[in-house]
């Protein structure tokens, strides 16, 4: 059996707390009109492709956040994303994501987004033995960025990263996000 330390249970406990704080807030202002409902709603997300000699990666991230007013959005997210390289490994991420969005400026965003990832990870045999994996990897990102009409460019931290789970390489990352 292995250990827990004090460190992950408090980053057991603050995801937890974020997931209920947001959740709550966007379900308590929800208005019973569905015409009224969806015209503050806003559809975005991400795509992307890499590939290169005997390497291919995709993903697809689309989302929707609630606007409550032009100060304070929240929602959800779905990321997918696939991973290979010839004769090495495979790699899939199926996932979901709550998002905060706060603009105290009409040019400045600070978010908040917790993310849960499952990671299969299937290497080839011939070339790495026993290290296939399957698990449950969360993710807690502090961002802020510079927003021109519907697209928003910045800078994000994840305050949960683990250098040997993340499917990300760094704790810091650039981000893009449009909504329409």
């Amino acid at each position: 059996m292995t250990p827990i330390y004090p460190f992950e249970i408090k980053k057991y406990i603050l995801s937890h707390i974020f997931i209920c704080c947001f959740t709550a807030l966007s379900f308590s202002q929800i208005s019973t009109n569905n015409k009224t409902f969806w015209e503050h709603v806003q559809f975005g997300g991400g795509v992307g492709l890499n590939f290169g000699d005997g390497f291919f990666s995709g993903s697809l991230a689309p989302n929707a956040v609630y606007r409550f007013n032009p100060y304070v959005a929240t929602g959800v997210g779905l990321n997918f994303s696939y991973s290979s390289q010839k004769d090495i490994f495979k790699s899939t991420v199926l996932g979901g994501s709550i998002i905060g969005l706060l603009n105290p400026y009409r040019e400045l965003q600070i978010s908040a987004e917790f993310e849960q990832l499952n990671v299969n990870r299937d290497f080839d045999e011939r070339y790495v033995s026993n290290i296939d994996d399957n698990y449950w990897y969360p993710a807690l990102f502090f961002g802020a960025g510079y927003t021109s009409r519907n697209v928003t460019i910045g800078i994000r931290y994840d305050i949960l990263y683990d250098n040997d789970k993340s499917i990300y390489s760094e704790a810091w990352m650039p981000f893009v996000r449009f909504y329409f």
